[in-house]
């Protein structure tokens, strides 16, 4: 499968079933595992309660959240958009640190930005929110090539938004690994893109989940 201009894309649907495509001409569409609840994949449009277990990186997680200490992100903690928050960042085997997170703005698009996505009627009627966010490396460690993409987006009755993941460029929302040469004191801008259901509901909030704050530990919040 061939990823030119904006390669492949995908969009997680009641939680359980990934599709995927190609901008090929052909569109492919392939089943995910069941997760483990809500929290695992995105929110069904219908879900009315908040999810309460895991995500895609519970497998990798189960490590206890932090406390605070130092000015470290408490688990289940909230900030204001704009505000940074300080926590440990792993990545892979051999990627660890500190970093800065940021989430800067959360902004309402256009359906018609989706077009280009060839998602077709699974997004009919859904309304793009793009969560803008900033990534600071706060510690000592080089960070190159890490990815930090755990960010999804919560309605205003705290169930999540639907999520896209977009292997490709996506000019309305890009999102990039760290460059080369991420060291203390770098920064880059990235994007998390999320649906919501409809018009009359917007995409009020952000959610980090990557470990150390995924299942059983609660993530950040921006609001």
């Amino acid at each position: 499968m061939r990823t030119t201009t904006l390669g492949a894309v995908g969009l997680a649907v009641a939680g359980a079933l990934a599709l995927t495509g190609c901008k090929n001409g052909n569109e492919e569409l392939a089943p995910a595992p069941p997760s483990e609840s809500a929290s695992a994949g995105a929110a069904s449009p219908s879900a009315t309660a908040p999810s309460e277990a895991g995500s895609p990186s519970a497998t990798t997680g189960g490590s206890e959240a932090p406390a605070g200490a130092n000015g470290t992100a408490k688990s289940g903690q909230t900030f204001k958009i704009g505000e940074a928050a300080e926590m440990p960042f792993s990545y892979g085997n051999n990627k660890g640190g500190q970093i800065a997170l940021t989430v800067t703005a959360i902004e309402q698009g256009d359906p018609a930005d989706l077009e280009p996505l060839k998602l077709g009627d699974k997004v009919k009627g859904m309304i793009p929110y793009y969560i803008r966010y900033s990534v600071k490396n706060t510690g000592t460690t080089d960070l190159s090539y890490s990815s930090v993409t755990q960010i999804k987006g919560l309605l205003g009755d705290g169930t999540e938004a639907q999520r896209v993941s977009v292997i490709g460029k996506f000019e309305k929302c890009a999102n990039e690994s760290l460059p080369k040469g991420f060291t203390n004191g770098r920064t880059q801008t990235s994007c998390a893109l999320a649906l919501a259901p409809s018009a009359q509901t917007k995409v009020t909030a952000a959610e980090y989940w990557g470990n150390p704050y995924n299942y059983p530990n609660k993530g950040l919040v921006w609001k």
